[in-house]
């Protein structure tokens, strides 16, 4: 197996030994030196699948003889450290301010880890963000009861118990998050030649992916980037946009809410 990454794109190839891969690695190189790219030697392995690999925040590995993929170990890092420090910098945050920063977070990255092996992974990221919750909650009243806080910041909801919630908002779940198995491609689609096709596979991808009103938020922007317009995939990072910032008064309706890709996202707040 290698899995390989140059300047503009990352990669895959299958092949039957060690060797056929080594020849394989050499024959792009030539390919993209051809046309003024470069191989990443940090960004390339040739390892077994048995052994497991990191690709675009999954870890592929054959486990007893069948392939699985999971969220990376590198992906449930990240979205830890993201998590604390906003809890962090949240130390005087209204728990209502608290609960609508984290929510987007939280759905877009348990969004995109829902077509794969991703189940105790977020039941195991909710019980790491309660206890920093929990941690949150004794800072800011140090003299109050064990019983005082959970009366305050934890609350019943339907069948659940200990919800960090308020009266209008809760935090998100992740271990609601409904497991969506991918779509296996048309073979004889080109992704050029066919773009109609993988358009309209990659919006309704999305539709099956989302609910509630994160769904009519999809729909409403028919799967395009509120920045750019360019299709989006939920199969791909992105992120969930206040059109009215909250700092701004915006509220967390579906109506303040739109999907837009990350890199959009980024380039409008280094210049907002």
């Amino acid at each position: 197996m290698l899995a390989a990454g140059c300047a503009s794109a990352t990669l895959i190839v299958t092949a039957n030994s060690e060797e056929i891969a080594g020849e394989v690695k050499e024959q792009i190189k030539d390919f993209l030196k051809d046309r003024g790219l470069e191989l990443s030697n940090e960004k390339t392995l040739i390892t077994r699948v048995d052994e497991g690999f990191d690709f675009l925040g999954w870890n592929f590995r054959k486990y007893k003889g069948k392939t699985l993929t999971k969220p990376s170990r590198k992906s449930i890092s990240m979205i830890v450290k993201k998590i604390s420090s906003i809890i962090q910098k949240g130390k005087t945050w209204t728990q209502e301010l608290l609960i609508a920063t984290l929510n987007p977070i939280l759905t877009g990255w348990c969004n995109y880890h829902q077509s794969v092996v991703a189940k105790k992974v977020f039941s195991k990221l909710y019980n790491l963000i309660w206890n920093m919750l929990w941690k949150w909650a004794k800072r800011r009243h140090p003299c109050k009861s064990k019983d005082w806080l959970i009366r305050r910041y934890w609350h019943k909801v339907g069948n659940r118990k200990w919800v960090f919630s308020t009266i209008t908002n809760r935090l998100k779940f992740c271990s609601t998050t409904k497991i969506v198995r991918h779509t296996k491609l048309r073979l004889n689609q080109n992704p050029y030649l066919d773009k109609d096709y993988f358009i309209e596979r990659r919006f309704k991808l999305g539709a099956r992916k989302l609910a509630g009103k994160f769904k009519n938020i999809w729909f409403r922007q028919n799967g395009k980037c509120y920045f750019c317009n360019q299709p989006l995939d939920i199969e791909e990072e992105m992120d969930l946009h206040h059109i009215i910032p909250i700092s701004n008064d915006g509220e967390n309706r579906s109506d303040n809410l739109t999907y837009v890709h990350k890199h959009c996202h980024r380039q409008y707040h280094s210049v907002n």
